[in-house]
């Protein structure tokens, strides 16, 4: 390009001996992928960040691919590890790809970590170019949708809390250090590796960043790769303890599940084939 893009999506895919099924990764990538490229507005760029001889779904224009050489993660498979010591080797790992695909994009004016099975709004681009100069944004509305793709359950708060696709920041806000200076790892497990606490640090930091004023994301739930081996929307929400335990705020809840339509389809999912 001959300019830099006013945003970067970050898309940093696992190594392949930590995916149960690397059809299935491929196949969620390339979904991810024709959503990021569904963009009304354009002066975006997408960088994925895959291990060299990763086998890769063809992607569309304006995606380039970072190669790198980490190792597997040793703690990646939840089941079998103690959850907060695998979290812990998880935010390294994610966040040493993100830090590479950062690295490999160069300039940007903003920027988007994006995990390799969600989507994301078509209106992204467009606001960031509207808003130009903003500190960013924190998606606290959302849609955890079905791998099927039928049902999607619209969450409208604390979005954030449950989904990695959920920030986009101005360049400077990452502040990394130089690699392997003091300091560099614990930012980069805190800023790149986890999207829990961001907005907080951010804020803590004295440049908060803004709620995004329309639901950006779809976090991708009930699928083999998942790395939170989360449920399907109706088991998460309706089908479980809750409907017997509290069933008036269970049921409650019904009004924000929806059957995915052409609107749905058209914002997330990028252009038909």
């Amino acid at each position: 390009m001959s300019t830099a893009p006013h945003l970067t999506f970050v898309v940093p895919i696992r190594h392949p001996q930590n995916a149960r099924d690397w059809a299935l990764e491929k196949a969620n990538l390339a979904r991810t992928a024709r959503s990021i490229a569904g963009q009304t507005a354009p002066g975006w760029r997408a960088v994925v960040v895959a291990n060299e001889g990763a086998d890769l779904p063809p992607l569309p224009a304006g995606f380039e691919v970072a190669r790198v050489n980490h190792p597997p993660n040793p703690g990646h498979d939840l089941v079998k590890t103690d959850r907060q010591a695998a979290w812990a080797v998880f935010r390294r790992d994610k966040g040493r790809r993100v830090a590479d695909g950062l690295r490999a994009a160069g300039a940007s004016r903003y920027f988007m970590i994006v995990d390799g099975d969600d989507l994301v709004s078509n209106r992204l681009s467009a606001h960031v170019l509207e808003n130009d100069g903003a500190n960013g944004w924190v998606f606290e509305s959302g849609w955890c949708l079905d791998a099927d793709g039928r049902f999607a359950m619209k969450l409208t708060e604390r979005f954030e809390k449950v989904c990695g696709t959920s920030h986009i920041l101005r360049a400077d806000l990452f502040a990394l250090p130089e690699p392997e200076t003091p300091g560099y790892w614990e930012r980069v497990e805190l800023m790149l590796g986890s999207h829990v606490r961001v907005a907080g640090q951010v804020a803590q930091e004295g440049r908060p960043i803004a709620p995004l004023p329309f639901p950006g994301a779809a976090y991708l739930v009930g699928h083999a790769n998942a790395h939170s081996l989360s449920r399907g929307v109706l088991r998460r929400y309706f089908l479980n303890g809750n409907l017997v335990r509290q069933p008036a705020a269970t049921l409650g809840q019904l009004r924000h599940l929806h059957r995915v339509g052409p609107a749905f389809r058209q914002e997330f999912m990028g252009a038909p084939d």
